[in-house]
């Protein structure tokens, strides 16, 4: 996190020589690499590395512009504290966005949690093998033809005028596989599973396996639903789901902005039966 330290040391300085009094920097880099396969051969090898910063400075009338750049030397900090200075001069009057109150409060320091990624071989090799384990098992499963197995290193960040300093460190692998069978006289099934964890030496890769066969395998003798009522539940990832595709209703910055059917007179009104409670 040295670089970062680096970032707030340098924009500091810049920002004083330019007369910005009040600025905020939030950034992040991404490591990732990931690998598909299909029929016991590689099919897609990706890797990226990327960064990028996004700069907000407020001039005299607490206007705001901002500014987005992947440039983090001095040099890049220093055109865009420039360039969201003079788009300051266009910024809105109404409902300004300003630093949040818990930017400087203290908290405990967090544990940077990264674990060293694996080569690219191992992921082809992990990924191959959990193929083959899927198409052994069941004669009716003819192809995986959606799959993945990735891993990725994130570092954010969020630094302000009034010293705040804010950084983590995190890392993640993740796999998913997705069947297709084949059965004469009937119509293809298909069914899958995802997991996630820290890093790939700790990721249930059996239990996706097994998720993925169990649910094909569970399709396979299908029947036709008989119509009629019946009582429906939600996983939580498909209430998350629903809940966020209305989002812009409850959203006090959309809110704000007029781009909801509510409006700031609406805070505070029921918009929902009262069966329904998150």
């Amino acid at each position: 996190m040295t670089k970062i330290n680096e970032i707030a040391d340098s924009a500091n300085a810049i920002a004083k020589r330019l007369g910005i009094e009040k600025f905020d920097i939030y950034g992040s880099a991404v490591d990732e690499a990931g690998v598909q396969v299909d029929q016991g051969e590689p099919k897609q090898v990706e890797a990226s590395n990327r960064s990028g910063v996004t700069v907000r400075v407020w001039n005299q009338d607490q206007k705001v512009g901002i500014t987005s750049t992947t440039d983090t030397n001095p040099t890049g900090l220093e055109l865009a504290l420039k360039t969201a200075y003079e788009a300051s001069s266009f910024g809105v009057k109404e409902n300004a966005p300003d630093f949040s109150p818990e930017s400087t409060v203290s908290i405990p320091e967090i544990p940077n949690n990264q674990v060293p990624q694996q080569p690219v071989s191992k992921l082809v090799e992990t990924l191959l093998d959990s193929e083959k384990k899927l198409l052994d098992a069941h004669s009716a499963i003819a192809g995986v033809p959606y799959n993945g197995l990735s891993q990725r290193d994130v570092e954010r960040f969020y630094l302000n005028s009034d010293g705040a300093l804010r950084q983590q460190a995190s890392s993640s692998a993740s796999i998913y596989l997705y069947t297709k069978t084949e059965e004469e006289g009937k119509k293809p099934r298909s069914a899958g599973a995802y997991k996630i964890s820290q890093g790939l030496e700790t990721l249930d890769i059996q239990t996706c396996l097994q998720e993925a066969a169990e649910k094909t395998i569970s399709h396979l003798n299908y029947e036709k639903v008989k119509s009629g009522k019946y009582r429906v539940v939600f996983s939580p990832e498909a209430f998350l789901s629903l809940l966020n595709a209305f989002s812009n209703l409850f959203n006090a910055q959309n809110i704000l902005d007029k781009q909801s059917l509510l409006t700031p007179e609406s805070l505070g009104t029921q918009i929902a039966s009262p069966l329904l409670s998150v």
